[in-house]
């Protein structure tokens, strides 16, 4: 099993200090719109790598007016072990981690959890840019590969310095051979990564019998071209796009283009064109599928947070997913106004209330 037991915030966002007490169930946080029901499920985004589910920096996190910085601390059910994870921010510092008592790096989070989100703004994802689409790709991808945050970074960082050369017109080729080699290195491990992932989300989709439409999922290049899938002939595209790259003042190929294409399988048309409510159960059923495939692939279900899940989704997908949730065996955190959101849930969840007063939030656990 994968759970937290205990979460404890202290100067994390609107909330003082908070404690919550956990038995593995599900946890449905109820409360009204500005209360602090999604702060909760942030400081959980931030046991795993990278900057959580708000993209917020680690100030935006800290608690005014008081600004002495932020901590979470948790006790995490990781398979058969219980580990001591500590994660915090002092003011004008950068994040910290200690787990078991030891100073230990953010990818080492993606090793004893496994962490999945959902959240209100990306119920846009299938019509927007193809920057989202990306990330969540990339999240889904690293929840099967934590190391593949690593290598995206590395990419990025290389890349940033070949553009910085391609902005200033440098046209020696020595200074792109060895940053070329950097991303044609890390390119290959980025591509390799993302592939098993969808192939495991599709075959995830593929064996489960769900409320939610499946969908057809693809990596999409710009214009339809092919990328190069070794590291050689990787390098050596980047080396022959070169003169290109120089007029555009960037680089123009490469798995910082890719998109993620997804096709309504039973209606055979494209996520950007279904209605609201289809794009948001096609999202529930990539959350759920990734699920089923790390329960598969980790040995337990990832936790997932879930804010403000019943929007768009009628009463009959809203009890099919909370059935769902508690078939996979999944510790979700999910957030909505009212407890009636979470009524077919019953004694299977644990039922928290969160109010606010004095400028501060509170929690409080409720009987169903």
């Amino acid at each position: 099993m994968l759970a937290l037991r205990e979460l404890t915030l202290s100067h994390f966002r609107s909330h003082r200090v908070a404690r919550l007490s956990l038995d593995g169930r599900p946890v449905a946080i109820h409360g009204r719109n500005g209360a602090g029901k999604t702060n909760i499920l942030e400081a959980v985004s931030m046991l795993s790598p990278g900057r959580g589910l708000r993209r917020a920096t680690v100030d935006e996190m800290i608690r005014r007016p008081e600004g002495v910085g932020w901590k979470v601390t948790a006790t995490l059910q990781s398979l058969h072990q219980l580990h001591e994870v500590e994660t915090w921010v002092e003011a004008g510092g950068s994040r910290q981690l200690r787990i078991d008592g030891k100073t230990a790096p953010q990818v080492a989070l993606g090793r004893i959890a496994r962490i999945v989100w959902l959240v209100p703004v990306m119920d846009r994802l299938w019509v927007e840019g193809a920057d989202g689409r990306r990330r969540f790709l990339d999240r889904m991808t690293m929840s099967f590969e934590p190391n593949h945050a690593d290598a995206v970074l590395t990419y990025e960082k290389a890349m940033r310095e070949r553009n910085r050369l391609l902005k200033d017109g440098q046209r020696d080729a020595h200074w792109y051979a060895a940053l070329e080699h950097q991303m044609a290195v890390a390119a290959t491990e980025i591509i390799a990564n993302r592939k098993a992932a969808l192939h495991q989300l599709i075959a995830a989709q593929a064996e489960a019998e769900t409320a939610f439409p499946t969908a057809e999922l693809s990596l999409i290049q710009p214009d339809d071209t092919d990328l190069p899938e070794s590291e050689t002939d990787l390098a050596q595209a980047f080396t022959e796009n070169r003169p290109r790259d120089l007029m555009a003042g960037r680089t123009l190929i490469g798995p910082h283009r890719t998109d993620l294409g997804a096709i309504y399988s039973n209606k055979g048309i494209a996520a950007r064109d279904c209605s609201t409510g289809e794009q948001k159960a096609l999202l529930v059923s990539l959350i759920l599928a990734n699920s089923r495939a790390l329960a598969r692939d980790f040995g337990a279900p990832p936790i997932l947070l879930l804010d403000e899940v019943a929007a768009h989704l009628d009463a009959g997908r809203r009890a099919a997913l909370y059935d769902e949730v508690c078939a996979i065996g999944a510790q979700a955190f999910m957030t909505g106004t009212g407890p009636e959101l979470f009524a077919e849930l019953g004694d299977r969840a644990s039922h928290i209330e969160v109010s606010e007063a004095d400028g501060s939030s509170h929690i409080e656990e409720v009987t169903t």
